[in-house]
């Protein structure tokens, strides 16, 4: 009886879409892009998520299939909730980005609204420094879907613009 719990269980949860976070990746139409006026951190979110496909980040925009114009990027931390000594219970962290978008031939893209996206974490004051690493990580993760909606936004308009 369990084993066929076992069975079914794994079929239904197949069957339902459910994957791992992270497993879902973009998949990558451009070869080569090019980041303009992005941060380090941005910089390093496009490496990250484009190592897992055969693109790249290059120099020079006359290369690219993709361009990534940062208009704006906004990073922010505040303090949701104070414990009874006045010292912050749980921190959110909002990152906004307004980028412009050109295809292969200097084509304009539209890029859609600017990309917003919060995430809160609790700041337990016992452990200060995994708190800190949790933060990176947090950050990093930020940084990688940030990328992946650009990439994502930028291939939809290729693909609506082919038809």
């Amino acid at each position: 009886m369990k084993k066929l719990f076992i069975i079914f269980l794994a079929c239904w949860l197949s069957a339902c879409g459910y994957h791992l976070r992270g497993a879902g990746q973009t998949t990558v139409k451009f070869k080569k892009v090019y980041l303009e006026g992005a941060s380090g951190a941005l910089r390093d979110g496009f490496d990250e998520v484009l190592r897992l496909s055969s693109a790249r980040v290059v120099k020079k925009a006359k290369e690219a299939d993709l361009q990534v114009k940062v208009v704006e990027e906004k990073l922010k931390r505040r303090s949701v909730s104070l414990n009874f000594s006045g010292r912050s219970n749980e921190f959110e962290l909002g990152y906004r980005l307004e980028v412009q978008l050109v295809g292969a031939g200097n084509a304009p893209l539209p890029a859609g609204k600017p990309i917003q996206i919060i995430r809160e974490y609790f700041n337990d004051q016992q452990d200060i420094l995994a708190k800190s690493n949790e933060e990176k990580v947090i950050l990093r993760e930020l940084y990688q879907q940030a990328v992946r909606t650009i990439l994502e936004r930028a291939q939809a308009q290729v693909q609506a613009s082919a038809k």
